[in-house]
């Protein structure tokens, strides 16, 4: 034990005293009043390869190298100990060692999601179809439209149901849409690796081919009524909330009582349809596609959501198309890299806090605040000294930037993981035990006032947010480490590093998303429209330059 905390003190310490700024980095040839990103980083980028197991590097990939030193050591010290069933050690600990079990998990091949084929296969008709789909919900597997307990975006302290586009497997609609070369690569590519899916779950080299095509015409018809990613930004797009008998008369093919059953969700009254265009296409597929083509289509979620769990050949396939082909990722990261972020991403409260107790302390919390108070304070004076907006708005914007709450390192109310089962020898049991617990948990909150004190990030994530419903700031502890925050280094250092950071998502409440809410993070139109005018034409400029690129 004395051991383990002696390793923990040094790390920390290691962290502690990486260095937050290197004039090293820097390329004092270049002017920067000329070239400023190459004043600032031209050495670094000479001298830096991006690794092969990664898409991109940067401060933030450093930083998450770094704390992934960390959430290593706290994994292997738990997954070796003797640890108290359902504790948090526990649950990390043997979810990590299933994790690092590839022995088992190839021995399993696709039998922790063979229910799921089974059940497909015995699909009969659109109604045995719509069950279905709600089981792969309940399991988090995601199937053709999103759905789940929610803020109402005009009433941000209610709890609403909230439905969403879904059902592509490439990033967004317009990977199915676009017509220039490389969008016809991807989606030709995209077929050939569902094809090879499909092979090996065992279909005839003609049959995959036949269900590749299938699913690329279902996807392609989804995307046709998926929003864009610009239209997605206007929250208005999003909102449409209206009478559960409502949304049934706008999709009679879809049993919205029979789903609400299935996921055992509470009957409500109203529900957010969102957005309308996207179940109107959802609508007449359910009636005008081929019972079997919906059950190639629902095979092919499971497999594409599973296959990172099982075994080689089929996360072999997934990490070629979506890694290594689409983001540009030459290979495979050191496995027990994978198995630190998929223990944050379900268990991330648990090993958060222990995260918490080795890299974050009440002190830095107290700079945070401190640097959080000068930051708004500035932004504040600038804007009183606007010259183009009316002091209405600004009387607005003053309420909404005094209101502004923020969340630091981590959660100060813990929900914990209490009837969640983990599983040393089950890798993907855990993970689809993990989907049932989430989706369970979500709708607990229907009917109670929205709790707006939870962290929408893990402890030791790498990032920051701001969140306009909430109209609060969150800097997970991940993020409160060099090169961004150090405590012990002057104030010119952290202010130039995680003072961007904090700027940078104040301004979000004010941008063309955020500026829709109002104090209280209800989506409310606070400005004049004159002053929205002056806005748009202010920044179409920084739009016009980014449409060049």
């Amino acid at each position: 034990m004395s051991a383990g905390i002696i390793a923990s003190t040094m790390l920390f310490q290691a962290l502690a005293q990486t260095k937050p700024f290197d004039v090293g980095r820097m390329d004092k040839t270049a002017s920067p009043c000329n070239d400023f990103f190459q004043y600032v980083n031209g050495t670094w980028v000479k001298n830096t390869q991006i690794p092969a197991s990664e898409s991109r590097w940067g401060s933030f990939n450093e930083l998450i190298e770094n704390n992934n030193k960390l959430l290593r050591q706290i994994l292997e010290e738990d997954a070796k100990s003797e640890n108290k069933t359902g504790s948090d050690a526990q649950l990390i600990g043997d979810f990590y060692s299933a994790c690092m079990d590839e022995a088992s998990i190839e021995k399993a091949g696709t039998k922790p999601v063979d229910p799921f084929f089974k059940q497909i296969a015995s699909i009969k008709d659109s109604a045995s179809l719509q069950r279905e789909i709600a089981a792969l919900h309940n399991a988090g597997l995601p199937s053709l439209f999103g759905f789940g307990a929610g803020p109402d975006l005009k009433d941000s302290n209610a709890v609403i149901i909230n439905t969403f586009q879904g059902g592509l497997s490439l990033p967004n609609r317009d990977y199915y849409l676009n017509t220039d070369a490389k969008s016809v690569e991807i989606r030709a590519k995209f077929v050939a690796h569902m094809t090879n899916m499909f092979k090996l779950l065992g279909d005839s080299p003609e049959a995959a081919a036949a269900n590749a095509a299938d699913v690329m015409e279902m996807q392609t018809r989804l995307a046709k009524a998926s929003l864009s990613q610009v239209e997605l930004r206007n929250p208005d797009n999003r909102y449409n909330k209206i009478t559960l008998s409502a949304a049934q008369a706008m999709t009679p093919e879809l049993s919205w009582e029979a789903y609400f059953k299935e996921r055992s969700v509470p009957m409500v009254s109203e529900i957010n349809i969102g957005p309308p265009k996207f179940f109107a296409e959802v609508n007449t597929m359910l009636k005008d596609v081929p019972i079997e083509k919906w059950k190639t289509y629902l095979r092919w979620n499971v497999i594409n959501a599973a296959a990172p769990m099982l075994a080689k050949s089929f996360a072999d396939e997934n990490f070629d198309f979506f890694s290594r082909y689409l983001s540009g990722q030459q290979e495979r990261q050191p496995r027990w890299k994978t198995c630190v972020q998929q223990a944050n991403g379900h268990l991330g409260e648990a090993l958060g806090m222990e995260y918490a107790k080795r890299a974050f302390t009440p002190a830095m919390k107290a700079r945070m605040n401190q640097l959080i108070d000068n930051l708004m304070a500035a932004l504040k004076d600038r804007i009183n000294g606007l010259e183009w907006m009316s002091e209405e708005t600004k009387k607005q914007a003053l309420v909404k930037l005094a209101s502004f709450k923020r969340k630091i390192g981590y959660p100060d109310v813990l929900r914990g993981y209490k009837g969640l089962t983990v599983d040393s020898k089950s890798y993907a049991g855990n993970i689809l035990r993990s989907g049932v617990f989430q989706s369970k948990r979500n709708f607990e909150d229907l009917g109670k006032p929205r709790d707006k004190a939870r962290m929408g990030m893990t402890p030791p994530t790498v990032n920051a947010s701001y969140n306009p419903v909430d109209n609060d700031v969150t800097f997970p502890a991940g993020i409160l480490q060099p090169p961004f925050f150090n405590f012990d280094a002057d104030d010119a250092i952290n202010y130039g590093a995680i003072g961007g950071v904090i700027g940078h998502e104040i301004t979000h409440g004010f941008d063309d998303q955020g500026s829709r809410f109002d104090a209280e993070g209800n989506l409310k139109s606070w400005w004049t429209a004159e002053d929205k005018k002056k806005f748009d034409e202010r920044t179409s400029c920084v739009v016009k330059q980014f449409d060049s690129f």
